[in-house]
């Protein structure tokens, strides 16, 4: 289940704290130490959490988190509050702007990796039988079908393994291994460069609707699924 966790902190000690600990845990993480780096950080790759501070130079953690709430791309996006604050209506604030998860300082970083990873189950994407759609494109587990409109798309079954992965996991960079992982398995040895392959097979059986284009290739990092163009 680790993921990806952004890290908005202005304290940097706290940071390498926090990303030391998520880092043994299994995650990958990604520092920020304010708002308008962590935007430029989100728009490069989306996170699977973001772990907010309150008290930060210049817009504020539960500014920022509200701003979040109020975008399409990260209205969704699970995010862990981190303050100093104690009192039950800062709390109550803090969660009210739309943070999932509130911890105070200073915490226990065994105590901030289970409530991280609580988060990140109650808010998995889809769950295996969840018929999924973006952008018109609908994938059914169940029946194993895929469809755009009216027209019904063919596809082999590591590349139905593919899209469904994608199709639940929009908008965030996944490199090769990554993909390996998640699609193929990790007991099993494939090389990177068949993961290239199967895109070439998954973007021609998208092609007869035009949803190839959903399937993007990040230079030097991978590969992602989005209707942004």
């Amino acid at each position: 289940m680790p993921g990806r966790v952004l890290i908005v902190e202005d304290e940097q000690a706290i940071r390498e704290m926090i990303c030391l600990a998520l880092g043994q845990a299994g995650f990958e993480c990604v520092e920020a130490a304010d708002t308008n780096e962590a935007q430029q950080r989100l728009l490069s790759d989306l996170p699977d959490l973001i772990l907010l501070d309150w008290m930060l130079p210049g817009v504020s953690g539960v500014d920022y988190a509200r701003k979040l709430r109020g975008e399409r791309l990260t209205r969704d996006l699970p995010i862990v509050m981190l303050t100093a604050r104690t009192q039950e209506e800062d709390k109550v604030r803090g969660l009210d702007t739309g943070a999932d998860d509130y911890i105070t300082k200073p915490f226990s970083t065994r105590e901030l990796i289970a409530r991280i990873k609580a988060l990140l189950r109650r808010t998995a994407p889809q769950t295996a039988d969840t018929r999924v759609e973006v952008d018109g494109l609908a994938l059914d587990p169940v029946t194993h079908r895929v469809q755009a409109g009216e027209r019904r798309l063919e596809l082999g079954p590591m590349e139905f393994k593919l899209l469904h992965f994608f199709m639940t996991h929009p908008e965030r960079v996944h490199s090769r291994g990554n993909i390996l992982d998640q699609v193929w398995g990790t007991n099993v040895y494939v090389e990177e460069r068949t993961v290239d392959v199967h895109i070439r097979r998954l973007r021609k059986a998208l092609s007869p609707s035009g949803h190839e284009r959903l399937i993007q290739t990040v230079r030097g990092a991978g590969y992602r699924l989005s209707a942004q163009h």
